[in-house]
């Protein structure tokens, strides 16, 4: 089991890091592009699909922070400001500019944010000073020769790379900047996208390195089927079960994620207030910009 201890402030109020189920978070979408090219991720300007990767709109920095406002007024039970997307929250500075709005206006929320990792060991150091709370890093696999199955590519300093090559640059991204977080005192979960086909033989490894890291917790994500694995096989609940039994042998094991997307507003599971809270999510858009 991981040696890193959850801060108790982050158990008793953020629930998808501990136990509290009576808490809400709303999800700021803010970032409109990704660096990088997952083979399963499809992600989505929309009201109906309810999953990572969509949102009803993009938002600005500003306009994330009143929803923040308008939100805590009908939720009071939010703790958390999470920032997950749509696309990767360190590819612009979208994120990094709401969070420094949120610590004016509402110093006591708990910042959160999740990225895939690319840029997080030259970026954390901007995360450290602006104390964000708690951060979420996607690591699928700690080999390179099974993350280049999962990834088309990735953009890196101006500069596409594939294959191995690009697998390399990120897993050694995601690992140093996880380290970094960690010493710095930052609560860190890993979330891990289950792929039977690909990176289900690989979950004790990737346990074990991210806690190695500094993680403190581990979510297996299933994969869900669609875009260039849309043939692929969806995990069942056993295999889920016996992927999280294996990670356990080295991480604490969250087991109540809801997949949110990237507008989730209020208590996970419960009532979603995303509708009241983001004006423009009754008009929605198809159309995104990747890169």
């Amino acid at each position: 089991m991981s040696g890193n201890v959850i801060k108790e402030q982050v158990r008793a109020n953020h629930p998808c890091f501990g136990y509290a189920r009576n808490k809400g978070r709303i999800h700021l979408p803010v970032c409109p592009a990704c660096n990088i090219e997952c083979k399963f991720c499809d992600r989505r300007i929309n009201t109906y699909e309810d999953r990572p990767g969509v949102t009803g709109e993009l938002l600005s920095p500003q306009e994330a922070v009143d929803a923040l406002g308008r939100a805590l007024e009908i939720c009071p039970d939010i703790t958390v400001a999470g920032i997950a997307g749509p696309g990767d929250t360190l590819a612009t500075n979208g994120a990094i500019e709401t969070f420094r709005l949120i610590r004016e206006r509402y110093p006591n929320i708990l910042k959160c944010m999740s990225t895939n990792g690319l840029l997080l060991n030259e970026r954390a150091q901007e995360l450290i000073d602006l104390g964000i709370d708690t951060l979420t890093v996607t690591v699928n696999a700690v080999d390179p020769v099974i993350q280049a199955k999962i990834i088309s590519g990735i953009y890196y300093h101006g500069k596409r790379y594939e294959g191995e090559e690009a697998a390399k640059i990120l897993i050694e991204n995601q690992l140093a900047g996880i380290r970094k977080m960690a010493q710095a005192g930052v609560t860190i979960k890993v979330n891990t996208v289950l792929i039977m086909e690909i990176n289900r033989g690989h979950i004790r490894e990737i346990a074990k390195a991210v806690s190695e890291a500094g993680a403190t917790m581990y979510n297996i994500i299933p994969l869900i089927p669609q875009h260039q694995f849309k043939d692929f096989e969806e995990p069942k609940c056993v295999d889920i079960d016996g992927a999280r039994r294996e990670a356990e042998e080295f991480i604490d094991v969250f087991r109540h994620c809801q997949r949110c997307r990237a507008d989730a507003v209020g208590i996970p599971g419960q009532k979603d207030y995303g509708d009241q809270i983001y004006l423009k999510r009754l008009n929605p858009k198809e159309t995104f910009s990747h890169g």
